[in-house]
């Protein structure tokens, strides 16, 4: 999915350089505007070498207590997390083997080395195969030269299952490496949040720029398109930028009918971007034109089951109790119960960080207690098919004196943008 992303910002990129006469109406009629925006991101810090030596030390630390001897990482955000290494997936195995004492050990093709390196950002021994050779023989060999072979090799979640075949072929065990890997993303650095702050004070300006612009008539795609110019104006990479009019915001991802903005119509935008990988997630609901009372009735009711999860994420309270306390408002006031419709169908919140959607969620049942440096969305929208649908979302960080906010909810459906 992340090499799909990049793969689509690099095209972004290539549209941007372009001709004028090759990018959207909206965009161009929209170019001396956005001529005036600035980029915010000129101070932005990339994460250093300490920190990323205290990633691997935290995770070997935390593979020591589990007993586990290395970890197994492919290309995505958690090989980015410790390496530095920006890389796609393919059918040829790339990875990243993190021991439980020394330096880590990067696996790639022989062809691919001097391109992997370019990113790479720790100090790691480079092991290379050839095409003719199993990529996952050349991983038991760096863990035999290690001693490692007697202990467990812990999987990060997302690695594909030809990778963990060929370990276990190979004669070695295989466990979960979600308490390691987990245990270090989910806890953000001082670091990691001023880059989420910056990503999230981005797209807020952006939705500032682009709410002044929007017009009856406008297509969805006109309004996102205008979002996206916007954000790379102010420095950000865009990740997503979805725009939903009408009947269509009932449906928290749409429909395949997009409708163009017409007056007295509901707009749902949900956008994001990153600033050196680490994501922005904010929606926002408006009417073009004048309100109706059902419309600004449930945007309000919105807007307090924000600040009803708000209120409920305290220190060592769990994640899901967050969610559960949500329902409890929306069912009292008519919602659901639960997920039924009308009311809120998916899951109060996210949390994010390098990934838009990583662990932990703020969903019924999940256990996790709440800790400094843990970041979530706040997204708890309600829907009604046929209809349309309200969501407000806004991301917060949890501090040692409880939660925090990357962006300032709305207070009202008449100033929508703050």
């Amino acid at each position: 999915m992340r090499a799909l992303r990049t793969t689509r910002r690099s095209l972004l990129g290539t549209m941007a350089a372009l001709p004028a006469l090759t990018l959207p109406a909206v965009v161009r009629a929209a170019e001396p505007d956005l001529a005036g925006l600035r980029d915010l991101t000129a101070d932005a810090r990339p994460i250093g070498p300490d920190e990323r030596r205290a990633r691997l030390a935290k995770a070997q630390a935390l593979m020591k207590a589990a007993g586990v001897g290395a970890v197994l990482i492919e290309p995505g955000a958690s090989l980015v997390y410790f390496t530095g290494i920006q890389w796609g997936r393919s059918e040829r195995l790339t990875a990243a083997i993190l021991p439980v004492e020394g330096e880590a050990c990067i696996v790639t093709p022989f062809f691919e080395e001097p391109r992997t390196r370019e990113t790479l950002a720790i100090p790691a021994e480079v092991r290379v195969w050839q095409e003719d050779e199993d990529p996952l023989t050349t991983v038991a060999g760096f863990l035999a030269d290690r001693k490692l072979t007697n202990l467990p090799v812990a999987i990060e979640e997302t690695v594909r299952y030809f990778a963990v075949d060929g370990l276990q072929k190979n004669g070695l065990r295989v466990t979960s490496a979600n308490p390691i890997v987990r245990g270090c993303r989910t806890i953000k650095s001082p670091a990691e949040i001023a880059l989420m702050q910056l990503a999230t004070d981005i797209t807020i300006a952006a939705y500032r720029f682009v709410h002044a612009r929007v017009e009856k008539g406008m297509r969805q795609r006109d309004v996102s398109a205008l979002m996206d110019a916007a954000t790379r104006k102010l420095g950000g990479d865009p990740e997503f930028s979805m725009v939903l009019v009408g009947e269509g915001a009932a449906y928290p991802h749409g429909t395949k009918t997009p409708s163009p903005v017409s007056d007295g119509a509901i707009v749902l935008m949900d956008c994001g971007c990153n600033v050196l990988g680490y994501q922005s997630d904010v929606s926002r609901t408006f009417v073009h034109g004048a309100a109706t009372v059902k419309q600004r009735t449930v945007w309000e009711q919105v807007a307090r089951g924000q600040q009803v999860a708000f209120a409920a994420a305290t220190l060592g309270a769990s994640a899901g109790s967050v969610d559960d306390a949500v329902r409890r408002y929306y069912a009292s006031i008519g919602y659901g119960p639960d997920y039924k419709l009308p009311g809120l169908s998916h899951r109060t919140g996210h949390g994010i960080g390098l990934d838009g959607h990583e662990p932990v969620n703020l969903v019924r049942g999940e256990r996790t207690a709440l800790a400094p440096g843990m970041c979530f969305s706040n997204e708890p929208g309600i829907y009604i098919p046929g209809s349309f649908g309200v969501r407000l979302e806004d991301c917060f960080h949890m501090t040692e004196a409880g939660p925090k906010w990357f962006s300032e909810p709305p207070r009202s459906i008449d100033a929508p943008m703050g």
